[in-house]
């Protein structure tokens, strides 16, 4: 909670067909397609429900680069680009262990070899 004793909630925006699998798992999802993912962006982070806003990078690319003059002077919502799923099962993507690595890279921040 927060010091005003609000709390505040996590949503994930993404595509419908992600969208599903973030609701099984017991997220709470707002669908958009690529045309309508800026706005609905723009909409989550200006009604300020949210403490943590995860993008699907299939719909924006970089977030928080999108939303930068939005964000001025605000603390939340946290912005968390997620990977696509698309991206991860494209036959674009060759080397799945190669991607898998550079998604670890990203997240933690160093690689991790098993």
């Amino acid at each position: 909670m927060t010091k005003s004793g609000h709390t505040h909630r996590v949503v994930v925006l993404a595509d419908s067909e992600t969208a599903t699998g973030y609701r099984l798992a017991g997220a709470e999802v707002r669908e958009a397609t690529p045309d309508s993912a800026q706005k609905a962006l723009e909409d989550l982070i200006a009604g300020g429900q949210y403490g943590l806003v995860a993008v699907d990078s299939g719909l924006i690319a970089d977030p928080i680069a999108s939303t930068a003059r939005l964000m001025r002077g605000r603390d939340l919502p946290i912005l968390l680009p997620v990977p696509s799923l698309k991206d991860a099962f494209s036959t674009e993507t060759v080397d799945a262990k190669a991607y898998m690595g550079k998604l670890v890279r990203e997240t933690v921040g160093f690689d991790i070899k098993l």
